[in-house]
């Protein structure tokens, strides 16, 4: 081939395929994979992700080349992404394997201090904050072009070791796409990567009073959803239910024997329970014994993960701010399947004081 002929074309599935077997190789060698999936043709839907797509491409620099990652990105090329503070690094799946770096400088001090100013008592959840529930005023603060907190273009620079030449190539625009779907699952990322503390921007304040007002603000799973997910039984506090429930009360209603009379005929076991309970309940067929919540699962798995959080009907978010950790942690977590979760002990330890605030009756 001479140096002016046109590489042969390699199809979008045959790169797919070539990549494939290279991350397999990472894989084996304990490289943790963050790959960006999309659930349909939208990029990005939050206030934060979407936020991120927009403020790139109010950019005209950068308008030539957008679309080309808006591509690479819907087809599933950003093998690997991950947020760090100052840096955006990644896979995409080209030709080849390429490695993009992004290297982000840190909001600057004044800029926060002015954010946070601006933000003062306007905030009272992390969870709102995280979801992107602000008032117009405040969503205006944050996403200013020039005074907010995503980067502008002299704040970034672009690494790529791909052939191309342009300052921005289009494996370097589908991973800034990737960041913005990202920001879906994990807005606190921005926060990181800027090197900021969006606990900052919340009143503490507004928040306790909040809670006051409401109560606890943690969740609870009731026991009906407890053996929805987990397919057990759960006793009631105290003695189990009467196995022959009775009709309410009515004026027909036959007069109770004396409770002296029915302690008498039913001595008590060790348990608690009367042996003529006892009795009832092994003869009822098909009825299950009562069982107390279930115990923190062992070994924890991904599946485990995803299953206590659809228990408290939460999002990645909300579960990751339960735990205090980020969305992408949890996302990770969820991804192993059946997998066990191997983690630090204090992050088990964490985990051991949620499921008991969570499972309590």
């Amino acid at each position: 081939m001479s140096y002016y002929d046109w590489a042969p074309y390699v199809s979008v599935a045959e790169r797919r395929a070539k990549a494939q077997k290279q991350l397999e190789k990472m894989k084996k060698k304990g490289m943790d994979l963050q790959p960006v999936h999309l659930s349909g043709r939208k990029i990005a839907g939050s206030f934060w992700g979407k936020g991120w797509c927009d403020h790139m491409e109010s950019f005209s620099d950068y308008a030539n080349r957008l679309p080309r990652g808006r591509s690479y990105v819907r087809n599933g090329s950003v093998c690997h992404l991950e947020i760090a503070g100052g840096r955006i690094k990644a896979l995409v799946s080209g030709t080849t394997l390429y490695n993009v770096t992004i290297s982000i400088d840190p909001l600057k001090k004044s800029k926060w201090e002015t954010v946070k100013r601006a933000c003062s008592g306007k905030i009272a959840s992390l969870i709102d904050l995280l979801r992107g529930k602000l008032d117009q005023s405040v969503m205006e603060i944050v996403s200013d072009r020039k005074d907010g907190l995503f980067p502008l273009p002299g704040e970034m620079k672009f690494d790529c070791d791909c052939p191309d030449w342009a300052g921005m190539c289009k494996h370097v625009a589908a991973v800034l796409y990737g960041v913005g779907a990202r920001l879906d699952q994990s807005p606190e990322m921005l926060f990181v990567l800027r090197g900021v503390n969006h606990e900052e921007l919340v009143d503490v304040s507004a928040a306790v009073a909040d809670a006051t007002k409401s109560g606890s603000s943690r969740r609870r799973i009731a026991a009906t959803g407890i053996a929805d997910v987990f397919g057990i039984e759960l006793a009631d506090e105290g003695v189990a239910d009467d196995p022959f429930p009775v009709a309410p009360s009515r004026k027909s209603k036959p007069e109770k024997p004396p409770k002296a009379a029915v302690q008498a005929s039913a001595p008590k076991t060790a348990s608690g329970k009367t042996a003529w309970l006892e009795k009832v309940l092994k003869q009822r067929p098909g009825k299950k014994e009562p069982v107390q919540a279930p115990s923190f699962p062992e070994p924890f798995t991904g599946a485990a993960v995803y299953a206590w959080r659809r228990a408290l009907g939460e999002s990645q978010v909300e579960f990751a701010a339960r735990l205090r950790m980020s969305a992408a942690s949890v996302s990770q977590w969820e991804n192993k399947g059946d997998n066990p979760i191997h983690m630090q002990s204090r992050t088990r330890v964490l985990l051991h004081k949620a499921w008991k605030a969570t499972h309590k009756k």
